[in-house]
């Protein structure tokens, strides 16, 4: 950064009490646009937010070769999905972009080289979850990408780099699923889990609950129903973000805990 980007951003970001964390399971893109539990839950949790003077996501549709922040002013809406009605695809979330915290955190985080993309925009893993959240597009986004080629200990370490955000009025969101297997859905079956989703849910929820972080790092090692619950791992890793933000004296809580068409958890978490 030149010396007057650097004022401009300590102008923009200045210090503040630790903003919270969230991660959201976003589930369909069809959630932009309707009103269920779970985008009451979106709400009910923006209302309660502190406004930040800015936003970072981490979402599961985001991935790759290298880290990667957005650093446009004027990021673009994706709609990065096929099959669904037209509403969904008219939808825009004109929200700004800001170089500026692109470049500090391009330039803070050292556990990983961080490129700045000018291409992407905001993919619908951010924006069908952040317009429930902030529905006037008024307040900066950022995406930070997915790298294919970083263990999961990598990424929960590149997390921990992110916690300086979090004193500059910064949310920070990871968006995905924690229970996310596509291949095994049941349409018939909109409420509910099967046993083996129920089983990698229920011990998810105490590990994050217990702030048992190694134990969902190491998530390839759970058996079974971890392994048909995160058969990819692009929509598990976002919670590895947020969970290594998260400091001893912060509360955790759970919300939307539901499973859905038999192997989809749309379980939220909240820190701070």
């Amino acid at each position: 950064m030149t010396l007057r980007e650097l004022a401009r951003a300590a102008d923009a970001f200045a210090p503040t009490p630790p903003m919270p964390v969230l991660f959201l399971g976003h589930g369909s893109p069809m959630n932009a646009i309707e009103d269920n539990p779970f985008t009451q839950g979106w709400q009910s949790v923006g209302r309660d937010l502190p406004r930040p003077s800015a936003i970072v996501c981490i979402s599961a549709h985001w991935e790759t070769r290298g880290t990667y922040v957005t650093g446009m002013e004027k990021p673009r809406t994706i709609h990065d999905f096929g099959g669904f009605p037209q509403a969904l695809f008219d939808v825009q979330y004109p929200a700004p972009g800001s170089p500026e915290l692109a470049q500090m955190t391009q330039e803070t985080m050292t556990a990983s080289h961080v490129g700045i993309d000018h291409a992407w925009g905001l993919d619908h893993g951010a924006w069908s979850v952040i317009i429930h959240l902030f529905p006037k597009a008024d307040i900066p986004v950022v995406q930070l990408s997915l790298d294919r080629g970083l263990s999961p200990a990598q990424h929960y370490a590149l997390g921990r780099e992110l916690a300086f955000l979090r004193k500059k009025g910064i949310l920070i969101i990871g968006s995905g699923n924690m229970v996310h297997n596509l291949g095994m859905i049941d349409w018939h079956n909109p409420d509910g889990g099967y046993d083996w989703a129920q089983e990698a849910s229920s011990r998810m929820d105490r590990s994050i609950l217990d702030g048992d972080h190694n134990n969902l790092v190491n998530y390839t090692s759970n058996g079974r129903a971890f392994q048909l619950a995160i058969p990819t791992p692009e929509h598990y890793l976002p919670l590895l973000y947020t969970l290594a933000l998260k400091e001893a004296t912060d509360p955790i809580s759970l919300f939307n805990d539901k499973l859905m068409m038999g192997s989809l958890s749309m379980t939220s978490v909240r820190i701070g």
